[in-house]
């Protein structure tokens, strides 16, 4: 008698038939995509450079069910990555091809508003825009509003502790959520903070905010709802360089003044933008800063006018101040569309996200260029300039041959240049897989080792989104704590699309 033993291939491929056929068990077929075409939508987030075919794709729509199916997964020794909308910018929702995707975008129900307390209750797959659109007759709205807050989910804001134009005066957000319901990877469920303003003992609901999917599932969010100020106004300065714009924005903040956004755009951001949605915006400058004022009239009417001296003290050419809401739309609604707009420069580009102190601006700025030129491939800025958040746009072509090396290869110079002046290597975008070899640029070993630590403590066998954030997993065994089943990197040579 001959003994057939099983090939690997067939081995992997009777795993996830066994895996598919538990979860039929714990879900309706609506909420499980097993198909490779359908799966196909899941393969990456967007920072598109890296892709993997999901094992499969769940879609609960209860918290039981997504109780079942770590429950599953703790039992079946399978990986879970947690998705949003997928708008990560830095492949934080990549896929394992072992393991399951866990979209919670069925997750898209406002709870509860409570005007009284300012918050109100959402589930993880609602909107950004959502939440200011359901409490905006009522003269409220939620203040983070990242680029993407037209499709991105307040789960995955935060995530990634996202922020925004108006993060400056109103902050990030951690700086907006009061409570959070999550789903630890054994089941359990647990409930941080609340409609209170202050929480008691560890600050746990601050641990989770901005963990990247590696300590739990969130399943509901309490956000703080603000009312919206009686007077909002903008002023669009143009300057003769990127460098006086920069100086600018450090001498209104020296001042005293907490603008409600402070965003700068360079020439080659500025032309994009009025190709593809026409704004208003100056052609002959070569920077342009937007400052939002807001508060009472008479406090913004005072500040435009001192904001306008200083730009004109800061050699700016062009000061054009809305004098309507409409205006003030039209002004934002360039930046917003930034992103896009590069696209009429070259087919491809790489969005970086890394923080400095406001005083380094000039410095960096003029380190960018020069790294650029290095390189040989174009830079387009924009970036959050209040509170120091840039976000280059590196511009290549996947097409041409070596831009895709050349285009990553510039992009960690520039947030080693980051953390240089003392700044950090994400400001929102988080690290995902995109920063996951950058940590050691900033973080020691004992650091890493520290925040690895946290994760054992929360996932014990390193099933929640393994192989971001970390350049090395560890056992957790090796800190005195829990087993890991294995610790090898589950993307050490990622495939290039």
């Amino acid at each position: 008698m001959t003994l057939i033993m099983p090939t690997p291939e067939t081995a992997i491929v009777a795993r996830r038939a066994e895996i598919i056929a538990r979860l039929r068990t714990l879900l309706p077929p609506r909420s499980l995509i097993v198909e490779e075409t359908a799966r196909r939508a899941y393969e990456c987030d967007a920072f598109t450079m890296y892709r993997a075919l999901p094992l499969v794709v769940v879609l609960p729509e209860t918290i039981e069910e997504v109780q079942g199916i770590l429950r599953l997964a703790a039992e079946m020794n399978v990986k879970i990555v947690p998705r949003g909308a997928g708008t990560s910018l830095s492949g934080g929702a990549m896929p394992l091809e072992d393991g399951i995707l866990l979209g919670m975008a069925k997750f898209n129900r406002i709870l509860d508003i409570d005007y009284d307390n300012r918050c109100a209750r959402v589930q993880p797959g609602v909107q950004n825009l959502a939440i200011s659109k359901a409490v905006e007759a009522r003269g409220f709205y939620y203040a983070p509003d990242p680029s993407s807050q037209i499709a991105c989910s307040i789960g995955g804001n935060v995530a990634e502790n996202a922020g925004g134009v108006h993060c400056l005066k109103y902050g990030l957000t951690t700086n907006n959520i009061l409570g959070l319901e999550v789903v630890l990877m054994g089941g359990d469920i647990v409930r941080l903070g609340g409609k209170h303003l202050d929480s008691e003992a560890y600050d746990l609901l601050g641990l989770m905010t901005g963990s990247e999917g590696l300590l739990g599932v969130i399943t509901e969010v309490t956000v703080r709802i603000l009312q919206k100020p009686s007077v909002a106004r903008c002023l669009l300065l143009g300057f003769p360089s990127v460098e006086a714009g920069a100086r600018c924005v450090g001498a209104v903040i020296a001042n005293g003044i907490i603008p409600g956004g402070m965003e700068m755009m360079d020439k080659k951001t500025i032309h994009a933008v009025e190709r593809f949605q026409p704004c208003g915006y100056p052609l002959n400058v070569e920077a342009i800063v937007i400052v939002e004022l807001d508060g009472t009239q008479a406090e913004v009417d005072h500040l435009v006018g001192v904001v306008e001296k200083i730009a004109r003290d800061e050699g700016a050419t062009t000061a054009k101040i809305s004098t309507s809401e409409a205006e003030r739309l039209q002004f934002w609604a360039g930046r917003k569309n930034a992103f896009p707009a590069v696209n009429r420069i070259k087919p491809d580009y790489l969005c970086m996200d890394g923080t400095i102190p406001r005083g380094r601006l000039p410095e960096v700025l003029a380190g960018m260029d020069e790294l650029a030129a290095k390189y040989d491939l174009g830079v387009a800025n924009v970036f959050h300039a209040g509170d120091g958040n840039l976000h280059p746009l590196i511009l290549y072509d996947s097409a041409k041959e070596g831009d895709i090396e050349r285009a990553e290869q510039l992009g960690f110079d520039i947030l080693r240049l980051c953390v240089s002046v003392g700044g950090v290597l994400t400001g929102e975008h988080g690290v995902g897989v995109e920063k996951r070899d950058l940590m050691g640029e900033m973080f020691t070993q004992i650091d890493l080792d520290q925040q690895q630590r946290v994760k054992c403590a929360f996932d014990p066998e390193g099933r929640l989104n393994p192989g971001k954030v970390f350049p090395t997993l560890h056992r957790c065994a090796e800190f005195g704590m829990m087993h890991v089943s294995e610790g090898k990197m589950p993307f050490p040579d990622l495939p290039r699309f």
